[in-house]
Formats: C-alpha cells, sequence, structure tokens
C-alpha cells in the first residue's frame, strides 16, 4: 500500500493498494485511516461509496482518497502528521510512508470508498 500526495484535487491524499496474491480480493466498503493518535478516524464521502464492492485480480490496484484539510480555510484543529495507518478488509492494516515532513489534516478530513480507477477515487 501506499499513500501519495497529488497536486490535483488541493489537499488530498491517494491511497494505493495493490493484490499481491495469487486469488482475487475485496476491498469493501472504506479504508479506516489515523492519522498519528487520532482518536477517531474520518466519516467516508457517502456519494463515494459504488455499485460494486472493488474486486482486485491479482496485481491489480484499488484506490481511495483522503481530503486532508478544507480548501477554503473553514477546517480547524489542524495538525501535522507524521504517521499513518490504514485498516481494510478483515483484520487487515497497513501503515503506508507519509512524506518526510508530514502532511497537514484538519477536522474537515474524509475519505473516499475504495475505488477501481485512481481518477474515480480523486472525484472526491
Amino acid at each position: 500500500m501506499t499513500a501519495t500526495e497529488v497536486s490535483r484535487p488541493l489537499n488530498h491524499l491517494l491511497l494505493t493498494v495493490t493484490n499481491t496474491g495469487s486469488k482475487n480480493c475485496d476491498l469493501v466498503g472504506y479504508p479506516a485511516v489515523r492519522f498519528d493518535e487520532a482518536q477517531s478516524v474520518p466519516p467516508a464521502f457517502e456519494d463515494s461509496k459504488p455499485q460494486a464492492v472493488v474486486t482486485l485480480a491479482p496485481g491489480e490496484s484499488g484506490y481511495a482518497s483522503v481530503l486532508l484539510t478544507s480548501a477554503d480555510g473553514s477546517g480547524s484543529n489542524g495538525y501535522t502528521a507524521k504517521s499513518l495507518a490504514v485498516f481494510f478488509g478483515e483484520d487487515a492494516s497497513a501503515h503506508p510512508s507519509l512524506p518526510a515532513k508530514g502532511v497537514y489534516v484538519d477536522d474537515s478530513i474524509g475519505v473516499s470508498y475504495w475505488q477501481s480507477t485512481m481518477a474515480d477515487a480523486l472525484a472526491w
């Protein structure tokens, strides 16, 4: 799994998970993300829910986006996060690296559901 800052849309992080196994893998729902020692996970953008579960064949990737801060600066309680934990599937988790400088998050944070394309994930 990787977490990549993207230039567009602003204030977004792209999560990419790749099926490295030999069987199909279902990405159900949305990733539960936790920056540093946050006490709760951010909500999902319900409008991003795909019509079907995203199934990854071996070697395929799935995507989700994280809105880190509000674009208009209306978020509050912001801080620079240095670590990220992502929980998905049944008892599965990953700890993708963040940029050395960290990422700035505030209380307007939200995540998309898992998507089969990067474009769909970044639409949220």
